[in-house]
């Protein structure tokens, strides 16, 4: 048995579709069906049933997915694994960093690397959460600061700080105002910045405010929450972020831009810290979670 048969199989037991498996391994439909045949009949157990319009597991199938899994999971982390095997005394490590982190978690932050400073260099890594949270996956990121939620079984997650959340909106629209209420925003197209740069949240929150009566949508595409403030700062729109004026978010704020509390609406995003359960990272992890041991709220 090949390591790319097991491939193949997670890959049309996850789609249950030949043709987007296919895809998904950039190969032929008709190739990857005579591999599964291949492995099936090596197996002596038949994996998949297959009809014109469906594919479904069999018992067999079934029960080979978590395994076959395990295997993959393994042989993927043989390189991080021998990299940590021959490591240095004192090993360089990576701790992700989502955009705008409130300067309370970048305190504990730097707090975590003193802490830890005789057995290890913590560096910060940028990017997006999604890109943040698949590289402590593959092991090239020791931790990271992520945005709540990820799903991730092979991750354990510590919350470590909620930031309330605020409209954001032209000022000469809403002088004097120390609040606003949802009704008053739903003649305004709510405008979320782009998806490849926001986390998951914002995504659930999009369903929220559809569902509270906010139904218009400005999407952006190709710029960042600079282009969003630009929106808004017209007259245009509104969108939602950190309510704290400590936030760096707040940095993208342009003139006629304020950020309000809702009277009636309390979102909040939550940003925890993450790290694979099964890296010999023992030190780190003791020292980080007696560090973010209290959450912070704002």
């Amino acid at each position: 048995m090949e390591m790319l048969h097991l491939r193949y199989f997670v890959a049309v037991a996850e789609e249950l579709n030949f043709s987007a498996a296919a895809r998904k391994l950039h190969m032929a439909a008709s190739p990857l069906s005579q591999r599964i045949k291949d492995l099936e009949h090596e197996l002596g157990q038949q994996l998949f049933d297959r009809s014109t319009h469906h594919v479904t597991l069999t018992a067999a199938g079934t029960a080979l997915l978590p395994l076959a899994r395990d295997v993959l999971e393994q042989v993927s982390a043989i390189p991080w694994r021998l990299q940590e095997a021959v490591r240095p005394q004192r090993s360089t490590v990576f701790l992700g960093m989502p955009a705008g982190v409130h300067p309370d978690l970048r305190d504990r932050v730097n707090a975590l690397a003193e802490r830890v400073k005789a057995h290890y260099e913590l560096k910060r890594w940028p990017g997006t959460t999604a890109d943040l949270v698949q590289g402590v996956h593959d092991g090239k990121l020791a931790l990271t600061l992520a945005r709540l939620p990820v799903s991730d079984p092979a991750l354990e997650q510590l919350p470590v700080m909620s930031e309330r959340l605020g409209a954001v909106v032209p000022a000469d629209r809403f002088a004097g105002r120390d609040s606003v209420t949802l009704a008053e925003l739903a003649a305004f197209p709510y405008v979320a910045s782009p998806g490849e740069i926001t986390p998951a949240y914002f995504d659930q929150l999009d369903h929220q405010l559809t569902e509270l009566g906010v139904k218009k949508r400005i999407r952006l595409t190709n710029t960042g929450y600079g282009g969003t403030s630009e929106i808004i700062s017209s007259g245009e729109a509104f969108s939602i972020s950190m309510l704290d004026d400590r936030s760096p978010m707040h940095g993208y704020r342009l003139d006629n831009v304020i950020v309000l509390p809702f009277s009636d609406f309390r979102p909040q995003l939550d940003t925890g810290l993450l790290w694979r359960r099964d890296r010999d990272l023992h030190q780190l992890v003791a020292a980080a979670k007696e560090i973010f041991a209290e959450p912070i709220s704002t």
